[in-house]
């Protein structure tokens, strides 16, 4: 399509001289969410595309066409995840071992793609840091979604990549709670055992239904939608953040921890 995927929706829903309200009934969704769409600050999911296009009668273009659909970019169980994120409105992450992925600078996320074993190819691995960084575009949004990024400071004392990219991305994640797009929490070790080491958990609140988990392993991942087991993942989540340092102490500390690791980086000459 010539125009951009918002751009031709849009066109179509006006050739049919709907208002976003009545595409959003007949596509069982909210009118915020083809209004997101329209502009490019969401992507509709696989399901939604579909709906869209019975809706509108476009065959499966919109299905065919949905943006963010580079083959081989991110695992399959984690492509659903991704649908949901662009659709979400609160986001909650735990970060066990990494920064999480839409937090990471590109340098980080390929240190860490680059550690996965067994080893992909130079092409496969550049493909997946272009697919993580894409997920930064989430912030273009100045207000939505809120994002609360929850870290267990064994992540902030890994020199993941070298001393000079750490320094880098915990400079990077300090500036965003700087500037209060985002929140952050340090779990520091002096803390008691808390209900997330198990893993790295993502909770995410929507719109128009109910919230979801995501919880993720050694190549897998896993969506949970049971009311019961998202709440009680949204309260071991709960007790986490209250081991928690404060939101200043926390920047406080990725920005001496980040200065720690630049007086050990190699100096430029």
């Amino acid at each position: 399509m010539a125009k951009s995927y918002g751009e031709w929706l849009k066109e179509q829903r006006e050739a049919k001289a709907w208002t976003q309200q009545e595409l959003a009934n007949r596509g069982f969704m909210s009118r915020s969410m083809i209004a997101a769409i329209e502009t490019g600050r969401r992507y509709p999911s696989e399901d939604d595309a579909k709906a869209l296009d019975n809706a509108l009668g476009t065959g499966d273009v919109l299905a065919t066409f949905r943006p963010g659909q580079l083959a081989g970019t991110v695992p399959d169980w984690y492509e659903k995840a991704r649908e949901f994120e662009r659709q979400a409105t609160v986001i909650r992450e735990f970060g066990l071992s990494y920064i999480p992925g839409l937090l990471q600078t590109e340098d980080y996320a390929r240190a860490v793609i680059g550690a996965g074993y067994p080893r992909e190819s130079e092409e496969k691995r550049h493909k997946t840091v272009v697919t993580r960084l894409e997920r930064a575009q989430l912030f273009e949004d100045a207000v939505t979604p809120e994002v609360w990024a929850l870290l267990d400071e064994a992540v902030i004392r890994r020199p993941t990549g070298g001393y000079a990219v750490m320094a880098a991305q915990l400079d990077h994640v300090a500036a965003l709670a700087d500037s209060g797009r985002i929140r952050v929490h340090i779990v520091p070790f002096g803390t008691t055992p808390h209900p997330l080491l198990d893993g790295v958990l993502t909770l995410m609140w929507f719109e128009d239904q109910a919230p979801i988990a995501y919880t993720e392993g050694i190549r897998m991942g896993k969506i949970h939608d049971s009311p019961a087991l998202v709440a009680e993942l949204q309260g071991a989540y709960d007790l986490a953040l209250a081991e928690a340092l404060p939101l200043q102490e926390s920047v406080a500390l990725l920005r001496a921890q980040a200065e720690e690791f630049r007086k050990h980086a190699p100096q430029a000459h």
